[in-house]
């Protein structure tokens, strides 16, 4: 943190931790440096979230508030938050643009629509199918936490490298576009593309389709959000087309990889649903992490945890925490069953 900060010079550094907060605080003489990070959307044009999971709410709370730009990385906040994070979407400035590579490429496709809304028939999100695609459950029945974060196309961090493999990432992502777009559930469609070259695309009601392509780079959608809606002067993941060989899809195996119907489940449950899927989540994957639980106990954790939900369609802030809150200690009782066993 504070070579970055002294190599660009930033005004202002969020640090949570009070102790390393005064080690900053010292080091940075020129920059104010604040604990909450939700303060950085104060100074800034375009805040990008890439907070890991929960957490990443306040800053998109408070980025759509102040009518500013929100990149967002954080898929947790919008679909956790969707309930409070949609109506802030419609305050004077604001503006969402998604920096997920699949819901960019959908921003992008949904581009070429003059009437979106009307005309889309189908979103169709692509996915890698991590490192276990192609595997069987008796397959994957000893595989262990450094197998799991061997991502084929990607280098990401561990906890969406985690849900990756599972396909909870890929869960996540169908509410996520659900809510960024408003496309129903029904019109949402995920397959497996294992190069990473398709990122996503639009199937319109006359029956043509429009993909967005790239090697796989994160700079890419990162500079799309920046610059939107213009677009960068520096190509990221260009493509050989004359070196690019194949393009493979395949369904994805559902029996083997349920976190995606636990996910498409919880979208279509809506209200806290989602916020109480996405902690039950976070705290399996961690218990995975940790080597207190194998991989497949990943999905039937969260599957446990919501048998145990309860339902709240209109929720506010409160409530989302709340069931954040709740979802965290029923995952962590199921998983210390597990243990027990």
């Amino acid at each position: 943190m504070i070579q970055q900060a002294l190599e660009f010079r930033p005004q202002v550094v969020a640090v949570a931790d009070p102790a390393r907060r005064a080690q900053v605080g010292a080091a940075l003489p020129f920059a104010e440096v604040v604990g909450d990070l939700a303060d950085l959307a104060e100074v800034a044009d375009v805040v990008v979230n890439g907070v890991v999971g929960f957490a990443g709410l306040p800053v998109t709370i408070r980025t759509l508030q102040l009518g500013r730009r929100l990149a967002l990385a954080n898929k947790e906040s919008l679909i956790a938050g969707a309930p409070v994070v949609q109506p802030l979407r419609a305050t004077a400035g604001a503006e969402l643009v998604p920096v997920d590579s699949e819901h960019c490429a959908v921003h992008q496709c949904l581009r070429s629509s003059a009437n979106a809304s009307r005309e889309v028939a189908r979103i169709v999100l692509t996915a890698s199918g991590g490192p276990f695609r192609g595997r069987t459950a008796a397959q994957l029945s000893a595989v262990d936490v450094q197998q799991a974060l061997a991502h084929p196309t990607w280098k990401m961090g561990p906890k969406i490298t985690i849900d990756s493999s599972t396909l909870m990432n890929k869960g996540l992502e169908v509410i996520e576009a659900h809510e960024l777009f408003g496309v129903a559930y029904d019109q949402i469609e995920v397959v497996v593309h294992p190069q990473s070259i398709v990122h996503s695309m639009a199937e319109f009601t006359d029956g043509s389709t429009i993909a967005q392509l790239s090697l796989p780079d994160m700079r890419l959608p990162i500079g799309y959000a920046l610059a939107y809606p213009e677009r960068i002067a520096t190509a990221f993941g260009r493509i050989d087309w004359a070196s690019l060989g194949r393009l493979d899809f395949e369904q994805p195996d559902t029996a083997v990889f349920g976190c995606l119907p636990l996910a498409y489940a919880a979208g279509r449950l809506g209200g806290t649903a989602p916020a109480w899927l996405s902690a039950a989540n976070e705290v399996a994957v961690e218990a995975f992490l940790m080597g207190a639980i194998s991989w497949h106990q990943i999905a039937e954790a969260n599957d446990e945890a919501m048998q145990r939900y309860e339902p709240m369609p209109d929720a506010t802030v409160a409530d989302i925490i709340a069931a954040d809150a709740a979802a965290r200690l029923c995952a962590t009782a199921i998983i210390a069953g597990v243990r027990s066993l």
